[in-house]
């Protein structure tokens, strides 16, 4: 079992940045790659970054490139997803997923998954 804590969200402008932390506890976190997903009012659960056991590999789509920077430490088992240039169209809450699949996007293919954290861009 992995128990996964998002902490980073709130409110912000359009333009600004945000840094979104998950925390990880349980079994050995440097077993799984992690992943960041998110879902808007509505709307399905959207991919938006993943990285590898190591962290030398990350997978975003097109419309994340440039904008958002995933991260890991594995020595203090936390996952980061650092958000620039933030649009009200990013407004959603998100979460941090673990899967033992190499950086996939399929949302089924994440075993652990956190309650998510609110982040909310105004115009």
């Amino acid at each position: 079992q992995v128990q996964l804590v998002e902490s980073g969200g709130g409110l912000v402008q359009a333009g600004d940045s945000l840094r979104l932390s998950c925390a990880a506890s349980g079994r050995t976190f440097s077993n799984y790659a992690m992943g960041w997903f998110r879902q808007a009012p509505g709307k399905g659960r959207e991919f938006v970054a993943a990285i590898s056991w190591s962290g030398g590999r990350t997978y975003y789509p097109n419309s994340m490139k440039g904008r958002f920077t995933i991260s890991r430490d594995n020595a203090k088992n936390m996952v980061y997803l650092q958000m620039n240039s933030l649009k009200p169209e990013d407004t959603a809450i998100y979460y941090c997923a673990a899967t033992t699949t190499y950086l996939t996007i399929v949302p089924t293919s994440y075993v652990y998954w956190g309650q998510g954290t609110q982040v909310t861009v105004s115009s």
